[in-house]
């Protein structure tokens, strides 16, 4: 759940896929019922739901859809069914490696289960249905966990400055930027958030300024090319931001936008701080350059609502992030510690930390 009981992210209902339908936000709180796989994969490509942990816990939810929905009798023909549900929800989102981390994670659990003597379809729907589940419990404890390991990097009375959404909203709960915040203020400081609005799908705006104000946290959004200005004036003492994806050597990738951010913060000398989980760091992927980068459609940049803001016949780009190279990055927290550079060694040690203490 989010630091706010009253609302929350996504959740597993029995025999559908609940979520908080986050492109109504702020003038609607709406929740969409999901009750087949495709409907779970179209709120991910449609971004009812984002944000790169929130995206894998909505994909292994998917597949225990997929497992509840199918009428296969069989173990074998579930498995296709299983295999055909995390294909197709693997092709929603190419830049958030938590999506395959998930997926990856449940088809192991259908293969330990299907493996087991005597093994039932209905006994590998459980299971399935159990793990997911778990998953995102375990998201929760790990944003909790992660926000408790960045709060000693934020200082009393700080003006936190966040680009796009890393909060509840962009997990199972808690967050992973606004969640280092949360514990912050849990810690007992006084601290303010500037949101960049984050153009052009507004989760700075929406989103971020939302969930904030839900929590009592004090916050005000700016628009994206304030920043600098703000920066220069003194009135920005740090900066978290999420990650979609950390390559081997500590470049991320985040929402478009963030590489500007950190180039002005490292120009005016304040902290840029990553926080993400350590089902984001990616050590199969040697360094940003072989991240994709998600090209989004026309409609987002070229219009806001109803409302056209680019002549019909005039181009539009939309990819919708950036790769942020390591020298820029102060630090990188995770559920295990705080990654600082040389990132190739410390996140390495982060991970294997994990792996050793997992078994």
């Amino acid at each position: 759940m989010p630091a706010s009981s009253a609302w929350f992210t996504l959740r597993w209902a029995g025999r559908a896929v609940e979520m908080l339908d986050q492109r109504r936000l702020p003038s609607e709180e709406s929740y969409l019922r999901l009750e087949s796989v495709e409907e779970v994969a179209r709120a991910i490509e449609s971004l009812a739901v984002r944000g790169a942990p929130a995206i894998g816990c909505a994909a292994a939810l998917g597949v225990a859809q997929a497992a509840v929905t199918s009428d296969a009798s069989g173990v074998a023909e579930l498995r296709a069914d299983l295999d055909a549900a995390i294909a197709r929800l693997a092709r929603t989102r190419p830049t958030a490696v938590n999506l395959f981390w998930a997926l990856e994670r449940m088809r192991e659990v259908i293969a330990t289960a299907a493996s087991q003597p005597g093994a039932s379809a209905e006994a590998v729907r459980e299971r399935v249905v159990t793990a997911a589940c778990s998953l995102v419990d375990e998201d929760v404890r790990i944003c909790r966990e992660l926000g408790r390991e960045g709060a000693a990097l934020v200082p009393d009375r700080a003006r936190i400055l966040t680009h796009c959404n890393a909060g509840a909203l962009a997990t199972a709960g808690y967050g992973t930027a606004l969640g280092v915040v949360r514990a912050a203020v849990e810690a007992g400081r006084s601290v303010s958030v500037l949101a960049d609005e984050t153009r052009p799908f507004l989760q700075g705006a929406r989103l971020t300024a939302w969930e904030l104000q839900r929590d009592g946290i004090p916050v005000t959004v700016i628009t994206d090319n304030m920043a600098g200005h703000l920066m220069a004036r003194e009135e920005i003492d740090l900066v978290i931001v999420g990650a979609d994806r950390i390559a081997a050597n500590g470049d991320t990738a985040n929402k478009i936008g963030t590489y500007g951010v950190a180039v002005l913060a490292r120009e005016h000398g304040i902290p840029f701080y990553v926080a993400a989980p350590l089902s984001t760091i990616d050590l199969a992927t040697p360094t940003g350059a072989q991240i994709p980068i998600e090209e989004r459609g026309r409609s987002e940049v070229a219009q806001i609502g109803d409302r056209v803001l680019v002549p019909e016949d005039v181009p539009v780009r939309h990819p919708a992030f950036d790769v942020t190279p390591a020298r820029l990055v102060t630090a990188i927290v995770t559920e295990a510690g705080v990654a600082r550079t040389p990132f190739g060694q410390s996140l390495a040690a982060l991970v294997d930390r994990q792996r050793i203490g997992s078994t």
